[in-house]
């Protein structure tokens, strides 16, 4: 399992996942940069996700959506604030309407992607999502946040080792 820790902090309304592979950061790098590749990982195993767009500039959009064992479709989106390729990736995260449109209803998270390399050639991966509100941070967690990402994380090893 790639997770080795998940850490949420009610004071700050935030929650990090930290994870290790046995890769290059640029290796791990393109599993963000790459969206046939983010295809294969970003959605647990019974939610497999397909990019949109795939915009990882600063200003830029990502649009995607998760197709459910039923085929039910969940829509979603990023507006990418910052990226130093390939270290680290920002980006405004949220719930969208089957044509893309950003559902004003639910929260919107920011994430901080940080990628540091080990002497030994490995990389240790932090996701940290910051939510606007203790309550948007219980809401999103009670919908399966934290399990549906630590799955889908659990497929980058096998992408890695192809």
């Amino acid at each position: 399992m790639t997770v080795i820790d998940v850490h949420k902090d009610h004071d700050t309304h935030s929650m990090t996942i930290t994870a290790e592979f046995d890769a290059s950061v640029a290796d791990v790098w393109q599993l963000w940069a790459d969206p046939r590749l983010l295809e294969r990982w970003w959605g647990p195993p019974t939610y497999p996700a397909t990019f949109v767009d795939h915009h990882l500039t600063p200003d830029g959009s990502v649009t995607y959506f998760m197709t459910g064992p039923e085929g039910d479709q969940h829509h979603g989106w990023w507006r990418v604030t910052a990226v130093a390729a390939p270290h680290s990736l920002e980006f405004d995260d949220g719930f969208a309407d089957d044509a893309g449109t950003p559902n004003p209803d639910m929260p919107v998270t920011t994430t901080k992607v940080s990628l540091t390399g080990h002497p030994d050639g490995g990389t240790r991966m932090l996701i940290t999502s910051r939510f606007p509100s203790l309550a948007a941070m219980e809401q999103l967690v009670a919908m399966g946040m934290e399990e549906g990402l630590v799955a889908a994380m659990g497929q980058m090893d096998a992408l890695l080792a192809a």
